[in-house]
């Protein structure tokens, strides 16, 4: 057991959290994802929501300050303009716990997944809402 961390967040997924380095993204995926096809590293958190696992990565994740678009999400397929409820808590959860909140930029749905595909790590969640999923990009802890 550890101080200050939150305990839905797995030995093996602090492990990547901590391998990652500066601008490596991590991945937080829903129930539908397809997570363990696509991951270098897929980390399951079945039962826990995008929001919730969000909300813990970034009481120790810092978000990338060099790049425009360190938060990143996809599209809803045929109406790119529609935000979905589960991406409005992801803002929320941004603008209140990330270390620089951002604004959420969009990509559409097979650049997500390329993007994905790259990533050094993808938790697989519980969460069932669609279009529950989400790209950080690690920043960098000053000394």
């Amino acid at each position: 057991m550890l101080h200050n961390v939150p305990p839905i967040l797995s030995p093996d997924l602090l492990c990547s959290l901590r391998a990652m380095g500066h601008g490596d993204d991590i991945v937080i995926a829903d129930a539908n994802f397809p997570a363990t096809s696509l991951a270098r590293r897929c980390h399951r958190l079945d039962g826990v929501s995008a929001t919730e696992v969000l909300e813990a990565i970034l009481t120790l994740l810092p978000l990338d300050t060099f790049v425009p678009d360190p938060a990143i999400v996809m599209q809803v397929v045929d109406e790119p303009d529609t935000i979905p409820p589960v991406v409005a808590a992801f803002q929320t959860i941004i603008n209140q716990r990330a270390d620089h909140p951002v604004t959420i930029s969009r990509i559409d749905r097979f650049a997500f997944y390329a993007r994905a595909k790259e990533a050094f790590a993808i938790v697989q969640t519980g969460e069932t809402r669609l279009y529950g999923n989400i790209i950080l990009k690690k920043g960098v802890i000053g000394a």
